[in-house]
């Protein structure tokens, strides 16, 4: 055998040897095709097989005179076409090779067709590397053809001819045949792929196709464009497209002056009274540079017009009030800017109002209640608004009043006085009676230009300011508050390190009753040894601490300096007292309270009935959870005082159900008792209340012997402030008062 021959052809040899072929001998086709079949299979194959000829005739036109046989086979080797040379071919039927025979490596042995089909390269079989004999006066060329994009086997295209005639150019020119073979299959298949989709795409698709020559008649008009015009196809097809109401216009345009039309909006309505909107497209059609016609297309975006709408108006719009919101404000405000810039006589400033407490709100009343409170707070601010007035929600619990136009500056100061009003009433959600305020900062548009952001942040400074100032009011912004603002921020960035580096202090003022000038309390009072700005007191900073959610951090501190101190001077022999520390709202509504007050009492071992804590009437207005927490404490032996009492939200229930052992006149009705007769009524009826409710008074702020003896004579039980002592550190409260035991 020639080891020289191609690996396929050895490996074909091996097999007819290992079937027990014999070479002298014609090995023939077993499977033949009767006509009907063949028929059948010829006709599957007709497109196929009229590209295969087209390319195999042209290949036989360019060797005529050549004696060589082209063969087409399908893809399991049956012959389906045999073009070429009468002698060969009258000369090769005897051997079976007709069409309709099936040419299979375990039948006829080695043969070019069933190699071209297993092989995916061109081969050739020439002379002797045929197994059998009779085949070696012949030289064959063969190559199997495919679908070229899913690489599926179709056929083979083979050429034979006497081995004389034998040349390699014959399977480059059968290669290039082929090749070509494979493009056009692959080119009918898209095509055909094409003119389906095209099919679906005008009777499926949901877009309204119109097609015109290039005269403009109208040659396709689809199911859905006859449904969005409301006319029939055939009313419209053979018309000249430039007559249409709706769309003439356009394909007058694209037909006249090759113009291309995107995404036009038109609009009508249709029989029902209906609006129906449509995004239109329409361009020339071409054929090698030469204009054939027009296309155009509706999509109807009817539900997304009025879905859009719908979406404007949110995204401009607060989801939970139904007020402008943020991004409608900033518009506002940059179009009155823009006016002024330009020179227009226009007048504008912002109210920025910020919810006092409502965090406190939201997290123990659950969030549903603080949306519901939002909605109340948001109509009775509207209820305010001035013809030229906008109110927008900021987002959480701020709001926005844009005023416009106005004629006197007074204006928008009155307008934020109104607004304080509006929270003196509380707030009815659910079962629940809600109490917030309101700090508001304003800011009118200097003479100057200044950006909306600019705008925007001195109202924001001047309500953090009105923060600081107590809450409840309103601070007009000036350059001064700026700079305020800016050493409140460097404060903020110190404070979050003091409890780290140890620079909290306690001092402590005393409490004497008015009967015995005893001393029988202290009253702890935080103070921050600031390491460059020196002693800080509270007012400057527990306001921050309340913002940045460092306060219930401190007040845990204060609570453990106060026991621990006091449990040192006992300890030490010292005349026992009791000691109140003040309560945060937040500290308050913190629900491991109590077992924060039990973790400190263990630990310290300080007796419980020299502890009092401090509420204020505003932490006590939910009313079942602070009796819960009030007679937790009162469990515990800890004693009870209600702060600053007439200030907040005064309730006699508070008085009569509570736990309360002190109550504390606010020193504002102290420091004016003498002067103002209505102040000195209000002391004496908390005093008389109280007594009848079985509680002790405290009037804070005392600071002359007038105020003291008005209090003595009306029976108030003890006294606080600077006639006595201004608060002391622990070393001089221990020198003047506890060792004088």
């Amino acid at each position: 055998m020639n080891t020289t021959e191609p690996y396929y052809i050895i490996e074909s040899k091996r097999l007819c040897i290992e079937a027990g072929m014999d070479p002298n001998e014609v090995s023939k086709p077993k499977n033949l095709l009767n006509e009907v079949e063949f028929d059948r299979k010829r006709k599957s194959y007709s497109e196929i097989l009229s590209v295969v000829s087209f390319f195999s005739n042209k290949l036989l036109d360019s060797l005529k005179g050549t004696p060589i046989l082209v063969v087409v086979s399908d893809a399991t080797g049956y012959l389906l076409e045999i073009e070429g040379d009468e002698t060969i071919k009258s000369t090769i039927e005897q051997f079976g090779i007709i069409r309709g025979s099936q040419f299979t490596q375990v039948d006829t042995g080695t043969n070019v067709i069933s190699l071209a089909l297993q092989q995916k390269h061109p081969i050739s079989i020439i002379g002797d590397q045929h197994f059998h004999n009779f085949l070696h006066t012949i030289a064959c060329y063969g190559t199997a053809f495919h679908y070229t994009d899913e690489n599926n086997l179709l056929g083979s295209v083979c050429i034979m001819m006497p081995i004389q005639f034998q040349n390699t150019l014959f399977l480059t020119m059968l290669t290039q045949a082929v090749d070509s073979i494979e493009r056009e299959l692959l080119l009918i298949k898209q095509n055909k792929k094409l003119n389906i989709m095209n099919q679906i795409m005008l009777s499926r698709t949901r877009n309204g196709i119109v097609i015109t020559d290039e005269k403009g008649i109208t040659t396709e008009f689809n199911s859905f464009a006859q449904k969005i015009s409301n006319n029939s196809r055939d009313s419209v097809v053979g018309r000249n497209i430039r007559e249409s109401p709706l769309t003439g216009v356009y394909f007058k345009e694209v037909l006249d002056q090759e113009k291309i039309f995107n995404n036009e909006e038109i609009q009508f309505i249709d029989d029902a009274g209906n609006l129906t909107v449509c995004l239109f497209d329409a361009q020339p059609i071409y054929e090698e540079d030469k204009m054939i016609g027009a296309f155009g297309q509706f999509r109807d975006i009817s539900d997304r017009y009025l879905l859009q709408e719908k979406y404007n108006y949110l995204a401009y719009h607060d989801d939970l009030t139904n007020l402008p919101n943020r991004r409608f404000i900033k518009k506002e405000i940059e179009a009155i800017i823009k006016e002024l810039h330009e020179g227009h006589n226009r007048s504008l400033a912002l109210l920025y109002i910020d919810l006092d407490r409502f965090k406190t709100i939201n997290d123990n009343f659950s969030h549903s209640y603080g949306d519901e409170l939002l909605i109340e707070v948001s109509k009775r601010l509207s209820g305010c608004l001035g013809e030229k007035d906008i109110l927008a929600r900021m987002g959480g619990d701020e709001f926005i009043f844009l005023l416009t136009d106005f004629v006197d500056i007074d204006y928008a100061t009155k307008k934020a006085e109104e607004i304080i009003q509006l929270f003196h009433q509380p707030f009815h959600v659910g079962r629940k009676e809600l109490h917030t305020t309101a700090s508001i900062g304003v800011a009118f548009y200097p003479d100057y230009p200044i950006s909306m952001e600019n705008l925007m942040v001195y109202a924001d400074n001047a309500m953090y300011q009105a923060k600081a100032q107590g809450k409840n009011c309103y601070v007009v912004h000036n350059a001064e508050l700026l700079n305020e603002m800016m050493d409140e921020y460097m404060l903020e960035v110190d404070l979050r390190k003091a409890l780290e580096n140890k620079e909290f202090v306690l001092y402590y003022q005393p409490q004497i009753h008015n009967n015995t000038g005893v001393l029988v309390g202290l009253e702890a009072l935080i103070r921050w040894q600031h390491p460059t700005l020196g002693l800080i007191p509270p007012g400057n900073f527990i306001k921050l601490a309340e913002e940045n959610g460092l306060i219930t951090q401190i007040g845990e501190w204060v609570i453990d300096e106060a026991c621990s101190q006091n449990k040192k001077w006992q300890d030490a022999g010292m005349m026992p007292v009791k000691i109140s520390v003040n309560l945060s709202t937040q500290q308050f509504l913190t629900r491991n309270l109590i077992s924060f007050m039990e973790e400190v009492l263990e630990r310290t071992a300080i007796d419980p009935a020299y502890v009092v804590v401090e509420i204020t009437e505003y932490m006590a207005m939910e009313y079942d959870y602070s009796i819960q927490v009030l007679e937790q404490l009162k469990t515990l032996g800890i004693g009870i005082s209600i702060d600053d009492f007439g200030t907040g939200y005064s309730s006699l229930n508070y008085l009569k159900n509570f736990p309360i052992d002190y109550i504390k006149i606010d020193r504002s009705f102290v420091s004016e008792l003498m002067n103002n007769e209505k102040d000195a009524i209000i002391v004496k009826a908390i005093i008389t209340l109280a007594h009848n409710l079985h509680k002790e008074v405290i009037a804070e702020g005392v600071e002359t012997k007038d105020q003291l003896d008005f209090l003595k004579n009306h029976q108030c039980d003890i006294s606080q402030g600077y006639f006595f002592s201004k608060p002391l550190p622990a070393d001089k409260i221990e020198k003047i008062y506890l060792k004088q035991r």
